[in-house]
């Protein structure tokens, strides 16, 4: 799936939630996601790739 930078193209997918990173991250590079009291680190790379860690 792909959208266009302001949002404006979107497809329709059954029931999966989607969120984007940049919003996640606030503008940033780096968010924290806690799952059942872990903690996990998002992080956008230079390059535009998405890390996860524990």
């Amino acid at each position: 799936m792909r959208l266009h930078k302001d949002g404006a193209e979107k497809v329709a997918l059954p029931s999966h939630p989607i969120h984007r990173a940049e919003d996640l991250t606030q503008g940033g590079n780096q968010a924290l996601i806690v799952l059942h009291d872990q903690v996990y680190g998002l992080r956008i790379t230079r390059a535009g790739k998405l890390i996860l860690t524990k």
